[in-house]
Order: C-alpha cells, then sequence, then structure tokens
C-alpha cells in the first residue's frame, strides 16, 4: 500500500517506537518526519508540511496527551488530522484525547497493515475538509526537505550537502557543496560527533532509519536533527531546525519566511494580553484570521519562488494596515498562507471590522514578482473574546468565524461573537446615520498638501472628506464611500463632498490663491447622465477657477468602462480641468490604456512608494512606472511619502511631486495655509 499522492510527508511523535514507526511509513512510501522529544512539537509540524500527524502515546500517556494538546490548535487551524496511538490499558483516556485536539486512533495491539490504513483515513479526511490547501502543504513539505539535505556514499570522505544547509554550514555554494568528512565533523562539538557516528553505524548495519541531533554550529540554543535513510545512491539525511524550548523566546519567534510573528508567538501575545485583563472582566481582546485564497493556483502557475514573494508581500502588506506595535496589536503567520491579526483593548468589534475590509481590499489589489502581476482574494474570521477563554479557544472560534467565511455567500468578512448579530446591525445602523451626516453637514473636509519635490513648495493640495461620527469618532474616506456604497447612496455622497471641497477651496485666503486643487470622482460618477457637464456648472458656480482644479479617478473606475470614462475625461478636460489617474499600481496597470486617455498626471500609489526602500526589484518598479509616465508627457505625484529615504530615491527616479506625512497629515484650510506661508 502506498501514499496517497506517493511520498507524502508524515510528521511522527513517538516517544518510544520512534524508528519502528518510520520504517513502516518509508515501506509504505510516505516521508516521515520523525521526532522522539515533544519540544516545538507545533513549529516542527508546520514546517513538515504533513497533513496527518501521528502521536504514539503507547507507553507514554502522559507526555502523549501533553503533545496532543500542543499540536491540537495547528491541527485545527491547518486542517489537518491527528492520529493518536495508545496501549489497550490506556483506553479510558480515548474522551480525554478527543476533547483535547485528536481526530483518530488507533489501539495497540495493530498490524502496519492497519496503522498504514489508519494514516490514509486520517490524510483523507485532511484533503476533504482542506481542499487546496491541503495539496499546498504537502507541496510546502517537499520542498522544505529538498532546501536542507545531504548525501554520503559510505567509504567516500566527501559530504555533498544541499545549498541550504552549505549555506547554514557557513560553507558557501562556491565550494560545491561538498565538503570533506572530516571537517564536517570538526564542526560539531562532541556531543554531536558521538551521536552521528551512533546513528551512521545503526544505519549501516541495520538498515534502518534512524535520527540523530546535535547543537546548531551558530549556536543560541538552536538544535539540528538528521533523519537518516538508506537509498540506492547511498545514505541521504533530511535536516530539520529545533528552535530551543524557551518560555520568554516564545513571543519573540519569527517565521522564517515572512519575518512576521509565527503561529507560537501569537499565541504566547494573545495569553499574555488575556492574562493582564482585570479578574472578573470579559477581555476586550479581538483576533483575526486572514486566510489568502487561490494560492495554491499561483504556485501552480508561477512556481513556488513567484510564489513565496507573493507570500511575503502580502505580510508586509498587512503588516502595514495594521501597524504593530508590540503591546496592542500583533502580526502572525499562522501556517501556510493564513495570517493572525490580534487586537489588544481598547479595541472593538467596529475597528476589527473595518481593518478586516480594509485588509481584504489591500490583499486583493495586484502583487507584482518580476515580470508577472499576481491577483489574490482573500477571507477574514473574526472572534472577540469571552470570559474564560484562553489562547487556544479564542484562536479556535477565530478559526471557526474563518470557515463560515470560506462558504458565506454575503461576504469574504466573517463575525463570530455573542453579540455578533449586532454587527449586522451595526451596519444598518452606520447607513441610517450616513443621510443624517449629510443632511446635518457633519462630513468635513481636509486638505493634503502636494509639494514640489525640487523646490519642496507646496503647489497643491488633494481634498479628502472625513466623518466626524458622534459616537465612533472620526472614520475615514474609505470608510465613508464603503458605507455609502453599500447603502446606494454613493451618488448623493460624492456629490456632496465634490461641492463642499470645491467651495471650501474658493473660499481660501489669499496665500493659497496659487494651489490647485484636487478632487476624487468614483466609478458611478463616471456613468452618471450628463456628469460632465454637472460638475463643469458646479465648479463654475463656486467660483474656483477651473484651470487650478484637477479630477483624480482611480484605476477601478477607469477600467470597468474604458470607453466612457475616455469620454468623460475628455469633456471635463475642455472645460479646463486637469485628469489624474488615481493609485496608479494597484489595479492592471496598462500603458494601452494610458496612451487612450486624456490624462495630465499619474499618482502612484502609497504602497509602491512604501515599498521603494526595500529591494532593487521594488525600485525597479517604482521607475518603470515613472518612466512611462514621463514617456507620455504626464506629471508624477507620489502618496504616502513618510520618510526622506523615500522622498530621495523618488527625487533620483525623476518623480516630480509628493504628498504624504513627511509634508503633512491632511488639515483644515487654516493649517493648510499656514504651512504655505511658513
Amino acid at each position: 500500500m502506498r501514499a496517497a499522492g506517493g511520498s507524502a510527508p508524515l510528521f511522527i511523535l513517538s516517544f518510544r517506537h520512534r524508528d519502528e514507526l518510520t520504517e513502516a511509513a518509508q515501506r509504505s512510501g510516505w516521508r516521515p518526519i520523525a521526532a522522539r522529544r515533544a519540544d516545538n512539537a507545533e513549529s516542527r509540524f508546520i514546517a513538515s508540511g504533513a497533513l496527518v500527524a501521528i502521536v504514539d502515546a503507547r507507553g507514554a500517556l502522559a507526555e502523549g496527551r501533553d503533545a496532543v494538546r500542543a499540536l491540537a490548535d495547528c491541527i485545527e487551524t491547518n486542517m489537518a488530522a491527528m492520529l493518536v496511538l495508545l496501549s489497550r490499558t490506556d483506553e479510558a483516556a480515548l474522551d480525554d484525547l478527543y476533547a483535547a485536539g485528536a481526530t483518530h486512533f488507533l489501539v495497540s495491539p495493530f498490524s502496519e497493515q492497519q496503522l498504514l490504513h489508519g494514516v490514509q483515513f486520517a490524510q483523507r479526511l485532511a484533503e476533504r475538509i482542506g481542499g487546496g490547501r491541503a495539496r499546498r502543504r504537502t507541496d510546502e513539505g517537499g520542498v522544505a526537505r529538498q532546501a536542507a539535505s545531504w548525501r554520503w556514499q559510505p567509504g567516500s570522505a566527501t559530504v555533498e550537502l544541499s545549498p541550504a544547509l552549505a549555506r547554514r554550514a557557513g560553507l558557501g555554494e562556491e565550494q560545491g557543496q561538498r565538503i570533506s568528512l572530516l571537517d564536517l565533523f570538526r564542526k560539531l562539538d562532541s556531543d554531536g560527533r558521538k551521536a552521528a557516528r551512533g546513528a551512521v553505524d545503526r544505519l549501516l548495519s541495520t538498515g534502518h532509519s534512524t535520527a540523530f541531533a546535535h547543537a546548531d554550529v551558530d549556536g543560541g540554543g538552536v538544535r539540528l536533527a538528521h533523519h537518516l535513510r538508506v537509498e540506492a545512491e547511498g545514505v541521504v539525511g533530511q535536516t530539520e531546525t529545533i528552535a530551543a524550548p524557551s518560555d520568554t523566546g516564545a513571543s519573540l519567534s519569527r517565521d522564517p519566511m515572512t519575518g512576521l510573528r509565527d503561529a507560537r508567538a501569537a499565541r504566547a501575545w494573545i495569553q499574555a494580553q488575556l492574562d493582564e485583563r482585570e479578574a472578573g472582566s470579559a477581555p476586550a481582546l479581538i483576533v483575526l484570521l486572514l486566510a489568502v485564497s487561490r494560492f495554491d493556483a499561483i504556485n501552480a502557475a508561477f512556481g513556488r519562488t513567484i510564489g513565496d514573494e507573493v507570500l511575503q508581500a502580502a505580510g508586509r502588506r498587512i503588516e502595514r494596515f495594521v501597524d504593530p506595535d508590540g503591546r496592542k496589536r500583533l502580526v502572525a503567520r499562522i501556517a501556510g498562507a493564513e495570517f493572525a491579526v490580534a487586537l489588544a483593548p481598547p479595541a472593538s468589534l467596529t475597528e476589527a471590522r473595518f481593518l478586516a475590509g480594509q485588509l481584504v481590499e489591500a490583499i486583493g489589489r495586484p502583487f507584482m514578482s518580476g515580470d508577472h502581476v499576481v491577483t489574490l482574494g482573500s477571507r477574514v474570521g473574526i472572534a472577540a473574546a469571552d470570559t474564560g477563554d484562553d489562547a487556544t479557544r479564542l484562536l479556535r472560534r477565530a478559526s471557526a468565524a474563518l470557515a463560515e467565511a470560506k462558504t458565506a455567500e454575503a461576504g469574504p468578512i466573517h463575525v463570530l461573537d455573542a453579540d455578533a448579530a449586532t454587527d449586522s446591525a451595526l451596519g444598518d445602523r452606520l447607513e441610517v446615520d450616513l443621510r443624517r451626516a449629510l443632511d446635518q453637514d457633519e462630513i468635513e473636509i481636509l486638505f493634503q498638501p502636494q509639494v514640489s519635490i525640487a523646490t519642496r513648495r507646496i503647489v497643491g493640495a488633494e481634498a479628502l472628506a472625513r466623518w466626524r461620527h458622534p459616537q465612533f469618532g472620526e472614520l475615514g474616506a474609505v470608510t465613508l464611500f464603503n458605507v455609502a456604497e453599500r447603502s446606494d447612496y454613493l451618488v448623493q455622497l460624492s456629490d456632496h463632498v465634490q461641492r463642499k471641497a470645491i467651495a471650501a477651496a474658493a473660499a481660501w485666503p489669499g496665500s493659497l490663491g496659487e494651489l490647485r486643487l484636487s478632487v476624487n470622482i468614483t466609478a458611478a460618477d463616471i456613468v452618471r447622465p450628463n456628469f460632465a457637464a454637472l460638475f463643469t456648472q458646479m465648479v463654475d458656480e463656486t467660483g474656483f477657477p477651473a484651470d487650478r482644479l484637477t479630477v483624480e479617478v482611480t484605476e477601478s473606475g477607469l477600467i470597468e468602462d474604458l470607453g466612457t470614462a475616455g469620454n468623460l475625461l475628455a469633456q471635463l478636460r475642455q472645460g479646463g480641468l486637469r485628469m489624474a489617474i488615481d493609485d496608479f499600481g494597484t489595479g492592471y496597470s496598462s500603458l494601452a490604456y494610458l496612451k487612450a486617455l486624456p490624462l495630465d498626471y499619474l499618482k502612484i500609489d502609497k504602497r509602491l512608494v512604501e515599498d521603494i526602500g526595500g529591494s532593487h526589484r521594488d525600485q525597479v518598479v517604482v521607475r518603470s512606472v515613472i518612466d512611462m509616465a514621463r514617456s507620455l508627457g504626464l506629471g508624477v505625484i507620489a502618496e504616502g511619502v513618510e520618510t526622506e529615504d523615500q522622498l530621495a530615491l523618488l527625487a533620483q527616479e525623476g518623480c516630480t511631486l509628493y504628498q504624504g506625512f513627511l509634508c503633512s497629515p491632511p488639515v483644515d484650510a487654516a493649517r493648510l495655509a499656514a504651512l504655505v506661508e511658513a
């Protein structure tokens, strides 16, 4: 009987029978990743890429029960399965093990055939509930093992190392990944050399798979475990990193791919927040689980290297939106393409849902990797802590909410909470309040300066809307327009904001008399009958000079109906207005439609600006956008500039204007005048 799908990884934790189980798994075509101790079992299971974990509690019931509890959360989060092996005398513990998180069991004595049937049943369950994620984890496991491995032909004086292991050993790839066996042994401490000799002797004398571990050459308490087996080409070792067990290190451990906190750190942080709550009070801690969808298709279409780069970029994008400070907010990669965001008090369910919406929108914006533009989707599950919750229980409820989000027809976000029914009512409340806000003029207009990079002078400003809600405080333009869109009130809101912004600019003091004003139009505006004539008439009525007004439209608004958008922009331009494409680089950017549209400015989206200080590739992307715009005779405005380093790089690439917190956040007219006069 062969492993389902052929050579699939299988995680084994056995306190008494590791080698026996490892050999049985190998004989049936599985790739076992086996351990005798439960230290860091959770991170080792995640790194293995396996869909099934075997916890062998025969003769070690207490250790087995603890291991099941430690693995339960990541088994559930990864939609995996856990097979527990029990001695006949311990059958009474089945109820406890099931409650702790086990999904399957076998009671000894059992045959090898029965064991492997049990593993296959567990694998099938994981594949059915995990779908594409199951295939993805299996693939990831294979890549992980290939990345850190070695081969040795008995009698040879050299060992062949994989590139990753060669780098880990400080050898560099220029040495051809071959090292003298003697030199390799010298890198080990005395205990490591003894363990390695013993393992190789056992393997060669019995032919049975075995393993040994030693301290990493870099120290730091990290150990490397080597799983040995005999193949036709000699002895093959698969190398696994085992982090040092440490209570204090748990909250500091990081995911090696994204640099974010890992699942262990997330659980420790959440538990610490729950422990700090006042006795008898319900903690206002909220957890969001975000799953990036279609990721198996990305790996299949573009390859794992591109997939990893996109996943890293997704992690950075989530982190920027959440802006974790280590005390009030946390971002972590839980497993695969799944991320956790934790919000400490005084977070609210309203804030969490708005943040979830922003994250879904952010992940939905295309990612650039090399010559590829990759588009992802995502869903979010939200759970608020309740009295008596611990970290495991809260994460499980967030995972249940995520499962609901994946099957719900209402949208990509699902809230699971005792008061979840009020969430829909809250949305209805905001829709009603919006109508009142327009009637009572509660929508404020602020202006963010646009600055010449060459002279550092403020030459214009973008009008931005803010809603001072009497209960929820300041709500930004994203929330404001999302509420309007849900309530079919988008046209009314857009008209209100445009009219109020232009009228306010018409009343600017003399010191602002040369500044340009930028206002936004929406996709709904583009399809409004006779919008161009109505808009230019409104501009004339306010008295603001048309030749100082720029109309901004997003890529998404353009691409939905390119022909209609082109006609509208042409009509507005005939009225003396300038045209700008906003948030460039977040949609399906195309030189073809840029050439076809009557544009004056191109605004680089702030997420591209944020990345410019990263890799050389990020700078190349921004440079290509600027070069494209300049070749078409367009002015370039960079959004979201926050640092002098970003500004210097933009100037170097030929950008002419910027806006962002480096100069000023959005301000009222009086403050804008003070900035210009300073």
